[in-house]
């Protein structure tokens, strides 16, 4: 545990008289009453020990409470099955095997969109507004207009012949007509597959030649830093590169952004309303009343394809179930979030990144969500001024863009803010300092709820609870259902609260995924599907016998006010550092950067203020121990422009790290470099090259910024070397 959360302040409280109303009161009630539980579920803490241990017991009951849409399925003695208990993660058991269902069809439910209700906003799109414009362009989309243009769509792409199993693929950005394919694809079983238009055209080739999509989806342009940037010259670039690879899809079909006005010279493209309209005339995939057949298929059917980072190597292909997918977000939204058709739900993502999947998920609790196509800090107001404009009350981002923002404004000031409930944070630990700063610059009375999970599994392991408080510098709960626990990597046994260690999950979970691609029963590539089953098991397996190795290292804290403890994220495991034996996260310094030699952190000063910095694990044998392998810290960081790393702030920031953690947290090397390397998501890549590991094992293609290696494997040589002046 960090000696300085060691009694963190509580900074949210819900209040007393919503909690016997809230859906995790309602579902701890159910339990009870289903169940005949002696002595009855009184706490969060109670529901998650429940939720762990009879799991068939309540994900059966939790498919209930959210309402899903299909048919359970029964077996010949009429009892219908929801998982095998005793089996482990690693042997990767069915879910509800007699069950079908679809996902679009939840997704897209009847009661959003039909009647008085039907004229609701279902999706607000905005985007950026390009220089010397004053306001973003807005396009609102009801949920009656939403599922014609998907009827319309699974018209048209059943008349392509697509079948169930086949890939659609995506280079697009956060528009409407992104959510509308996605969702037409999986109604008629289809498989997902999208990267975000920021990506390069070399880093969607490495993905899409994996999954060989049929039909691939792209924008003609994208507008970010109020810029229009053409799209169609990048398309071009993958589809040569795919055509080269034999995995030529049938059909493009471009979508008309209305940034550009040039029109495609590529006659191999098909335009997105023309597409449209031959789906509209001739009505494929609907019953008699007009209603789309929904293609219900098993609960374990392939819904999407996520891919990894890849930064050492090709991306993995992560195919996600769609019932895992369902479940799990309904539990996340309707349970634990309390998501409500009233609430406006925006989440600051590119289409490459789960959280966008995350976010469509919203639409089945009936809720408006908002997408932003655009760069959220060029205006750091604009974001804000959409919050009061469109009511937005869940905000969702990252955690690199609230340490941003705390550095050039402060929202309360400008904004009314007073529709926001809700703020979430992912994609890297969000500090105690970036707590502070959300309670007393944006909204005093907000839940923040870091939320962490990953692509691997498309939702969260630990994250936000409506009926929980909300403790500085840390997430707030484990998710219910997912048994997860911080193991100590030297012994593979549980470690006690408040102890660091590996992320695990010692249960089975519905949103576990299949494998990746290519799956058993989808291609006939025998030696492939074999390859691909062994790159799972390693992945997720090797570490400890039986059960999900994420790759996090954490800390799962002692139980507060009926938590049953949250969790502190201090980085990833494979950046663990491990200095004379003593393990610990890189978070950890990064904490101490920021609440202390960062813009506006007490005791900073102007000239030495860093902007970003790096910490890496240096192997070396020591001279003194014959030969004993250690590691040493080297902190690298980033300053302004012209200001220079001086012996006096390598003092005091190593000063700092040694009051606010311990001497072994001290890092030996402090080196000044010109720029951070960032992955495409926007996550810290903490770079192997300084060990010794050739420039070609990072693929640049998965990096925003990868022309900054070469300075590192520089640095590497030298540091290895113990030579040039450092």
């Amino acid at each position: 545990m960090l000696a300085s959360e060691s009694s963190p302040k509580q900074l949210y409280l819900p209040p007393s008289s919503y909690l016997p109303t809230s859906p995790i009161h309602k579902l701890i009630a159910t339990l009870n009453a289903k169940y005949a539980l002696e002595p009855p579920l009184n706490s969060y803490e109670e529901l998650y020990t429940f939720s762990t241990t009879r799991i068939a017991d309540f994900w059966g009951t939790v498919w209930d409470e959210v309402g899903i849409i299909g048919e359970k399925g029964v077996d010949a003695d009429g009892n219908w099955h929801v998982v095998d208990e005793e089996r482990t993660p690693a042997e990767n058991p069915e879910w509800f095997k007699d069950a079908k269902m679809n996902w679009a069809e939840n997704i897209l439910r009847k009661e959003w969109r039909e009647g008085e209700k039907g004229v609701r906003n279902a999706l607000i799109q905005v985007v950026e507004p390009r220089i010397g414009e004053t306001s973003a362009h807005i396009v609102r989309v009801t949920y009656s207009e939403l599922y014609t243009l998907v009827a319309d769509l699974v018209s048209a792409l059943l008349d392509l012949g697509l079948v169930p199993g086949d890939r659609v693929g995506a280079y697009c950005s956060n528009c409407v007509e992104n959510i509308v394919a996605c969702l037409a694809t999986t109604a008629i079983g289809g498989i997902w597959v999208s990267a975000a238009a920021d990506f390069g055209p070399e880093g969607v080739l490495e993905r899409f030649e994996q999954v060989k999509p049929k039909v691939v989806f792209s924008v003609d342009a994208v507008a970010y830093n109020g810029k229009v940037h053409p799209h169609l010259p990048k398309l071009s670039a993958l589809l040569d590169g795919m055509k080269e690879r034999n995995c030529t899809p049938k059909k493009v079909i471009v979508i008309k952004s209305l940034l550009i006005n040039e029109e495609s010279t590529n006659n191999s493209f098909v335009d997105w309303t023309g597409f449209l309209e031959i789906g509209k005339e001739k009505k494929l995939g609907r019953d008699e009343t007009g209603e789309i057949q929904w293609k219900r298929l098993s609960f374990n059917w392939p819904l999407w394809i996520l891919f990894s980072s890849g930064t050492t190597g090709k991306p993995k292909p992560i195919v996600h179930r769609s019932g895992g997918m369902l479940l799990q977000a309904r539990k996340e939204f309707a349970i634990c979030g309390d998501l409500k058709p009233e609430d406006v739900f925006f989440y600051y993502t590119t289409t490459g990144w789960m959280m966008w999947n995350f976010l469509i998920a919203g639409l089945a609790s009936g809720c408006t969500l908002v997408l932003y196509d655009g760069s959220p800090l060029r205006d750091p107001s604009l974001l804000w001024s959409l919050v009061d404009e469109l009511g937005i009350t869940i905000f969702g981002t990252s955690a690199k863009y609230i340490d941003q923002l705390s550095k050039v404004y402060k929202p309360r000031e400008k904004h009314s803010l007073s529709t926001l409930r809700h703020v979430y944070s992912t994609g890297s630990p969000l500090s105690a300092a970036s707590f502070d700063y959300v309670y007393e610059h944006i909204h005093p009375g907000v839940m923040l709820s870091s939320i962490t999970g990953g692509t691997d599994i498309c939702s969260l392991f630990a994250g936000m609870c409506s009926a929980l408080p909300v403790f500085r510098g840390e997430i707030q709960c484990r998710m219910l259902g997912m048994a997860i626990e911080a193991f100590d990597s030297t012994k593979g046994a549980k470690c006690k609260p408040d102890e660091a260690g590996d992320l695990v999950c010692t249960r089975p979970f519905p949103c576990q995924p299949a494998g990746f691609w290519p799956l058993e029963g989808f291609v006939d590539d025998v030696e492939a599907v074999e390859a691909a089953k062994k790159r799972y098991r390693d992945a997720y397996f090797a570490e400890f016998p039986g059960v999900w190795y994420h790759g996090d290292h954490v800390v799962v804290t002692r139980s507060r006010s009926g938590n049953g403890g949250g969790l502190i994220m201090l980085g990833r495991s494979d950046g663990v550092l491990n200095p004379g034996g003593v393990r610990f996260g890189s978070a950890e310094l990064y904490d101490v950067i920021e609440a202390c030699f960062q813009q506006g952190a007490p005791g900073s000063h102007g000239e030495h203020i860093i902007v970003d910095c790096l910490a890496v694990g240096q192997s070396f044998v020591s001279s003194g121990g014959a030969g004993v392998l250690d590691e040493r810290v080297v902190l690298f960081v980033k300053l302004h422009d012209g200001c220079v790393c001086s012996d006096e702030l390598r003092r005091r920031v190593k000063e700092e790290i040694r009051r606010r953690r311990t001497a072994r947290h001290v890092p030996e090397r402090i080196i000044q470099v010109q720029d951070i390397p960032y992955t495409l998501n926007g996550k810290r890549v903490e770079v192997p090259i300084i060990n010794g590991a050739p420039l070609s094992s990072i693929n640049p293609a998965t990096l925003r910024n990868p022309e900054c290696l070469d300075e590192y494997a520089r640095l590497g040589r030298e540091l290895r070397g113990e030579s040039g002046g450092l």
